[in-house]
């Protein structure tokens, strides 16, 4: 699967392309689906253009992109500087009246068990964010169901970002590895299924994480959230342009 990343915390001021309302999201969702992406990850705004986790901004996005490419999954972040107090988090996401078909958590952040609960009780996918080993040893102890895991790698320089990434892939709980084809029923990483992994990267390093995950036939992403730069480092027009160049070096 690949996966688009529309904006996550970029405004227009690091890119002019970068869609900000939920028209602007929907057209891009759209148009990338076109191409081939299998789902989306947005960050909604709100009128001030701040993220948020708002029941009312949430259903805003989430309607108008399902209204505008009907079946297409999408999902959204919960992440914690969108709202530091993860009882807020919960809450909001208890509050929501419509739902996104998947929401990442990552594992690292306080809370983190608690804001997964929360998606799992509104039957929403849970995608757990491991940035780290440590989040990787924070993950083994939930509880909490999970449908897929975000290997993120966060260092600039590729060979490190590629070395994280072989480091957190050797440390997954055993059960939690499958090749990118299948799609268990979600389950705690205690239950002996495997769970699909989407391993990808941002800034200098997203294209060779890309290059990556495809080599070991996981699930990946691209989009203007992880980076502005095409491989050869000429700035990319927009999220559709990185989608073909994406889908050109493999990545399905």
């Amino acid at each position: 699967m690949l996966m688009v990343c529309l904006n996550g915390g970029r405004g227009r001021d690091a890119h002019p392309a970068v869609p900000v309302t939920p028209a602007e999201l929907a057209v891009d969702a759209a148009r990338c689906a076109a191409l081939g992406v299998a789902a989306v990850h947005i960050h909604p705004r709100d009128a001030a253009g701040a993220e948020s986790l708002r029941p009312a901004v949430i259903a805003d996005a989430l309607t108008v992109i399902r209204a505008t490419r009907p079946g297409l999954p999408v999902g959204v972040s919960t992440g914690a500087w969108i709202e530091p107090d993860p009882a807020a988090r919960a809450a909001a996401i208890r509050a929501w009246s419509v739902l996104p078909d998947f929401a990442s958590v990552n594992a690292h952040e306080a809370g983190a068990e608690a804001v997964a609960a929360a998606l799992h009780e509104r039957g929403v996918l849970v995608e757990v964010g491991l940035w780290t080993l440590d989040a990787v040893e924070a993950y083994r102890s939930w509880r909490v169901p999970v449908g897929r895991i975000l290997v993120e790698c966060m260092a600039e320089e590729a060979p490190i970002a590629v070395s994280d990434a072989a480091r957190i892939l050797a440390a997954l709980p055993s059960s939690a590895r499958m090749p990118a084809g299948s799609t268990p029923e979600a389950r705690s990483p205690q239950d002996a299924v495997a769970l699909p992994v989407l391993l990808h990267a941002e800034g200098p390093a997203t294209w060779a994480v890309l290059a990556e995950a495809v080599s070991r036939g996981l699930h990946t992403r691209i989009g203007l959230e992880d980076t502005l730069l095409l491989p050869d480092g000429a700035p990319a027009s927009d999220n559709a342009v990185l989608v073909t160049v994406a889908l050109a070096a493999g990545a399905r």
